[in-house]
């Protein structure tokens, strides 16, 4: 299962580093081994600068990756995101075709300017709810969870509460038992309860 997870300048370190680890470190324990391949996205393959400088390199740009079947959009410093019409497109389009499209964080505020989120419940960074019930008033914004899931949409609260996210996704495509690992193995506390 394919899990693309989009980044771009100054996205938060932790809104990819977490999920990236979860999906990696569960492949290590699968059956089959290896069922999650996990991978970043950004607009080109250039490397980039998110938060505080933290250098990367994208597997892939917006022409070259695999498909996705589990896309993540992460948070950050996201306004420029919000005003790129072919960053827009592009996850509107993945999120069309994916199983399940995710945020952590402030990467709701992409989601819901794709049209990929209009009347959901959802959750975002405790100190970016109400600027998102301002931004996009059509939808249920959902305080003090972290996170919420809606079937084929599922969004974290801030940062660390995309760790949790991303357990609770294996749990739900894979099972339970196999989050409960991996969780042990990151020497992660997983809050199991959203």
């Amino acid at each position: 299962m394919n899990v693309g997870i989009y980044i771009y300048e100054n996205a938060e370190v932790l809104d990819f580093a977490g999920p990236f680890e979860v999906f990696a470190t569960a492949s290590r324990f699968s059956v089959p081994e290896n069922f999650f391949n996990v991978f970043l996205v950004a607009e080109t393959k250039s490397p980039l600068n998110a938060r505080a400088g933290f250098s990367l390199n994208p597997h892939y740009d917006f022409n070259s990756h695999p498909p996705i079947d589990v896309l993540i959009v992460v948070g950050g410093v996201h306004s420029q995101q919000l005003e790129k019409r072919s960053v827009l497109e592009w996850v509107a389009s993945r999120a069309a075709s994916a199983k399940i499209t995710a945020s952590v964080c402030t990467g709701a505020f992409i989601l819901a300017a794709a049209n990929v989120l209009t009347n959901q419940r959802v959750t975002t960074h405790w100190d970016d709810i109400e600027e998102l019930k301002s931004a996009f008033p059509n939808l249920n914004v959902i305080e003090s969870q972290r996170w919420v899931d809606e079937g084929s949409i599922v969004t974290s609260a801030g940062i660390s509460a995309g760790i949790d996210m991303s357990l609770y996704l294996v749990a739900k495509l894979v099972d339970k038992s196999l989050a409960i690992q991996t969780a042990r193995t990151m020497e992660f506390e997983w809050s199991q309860a959203c």
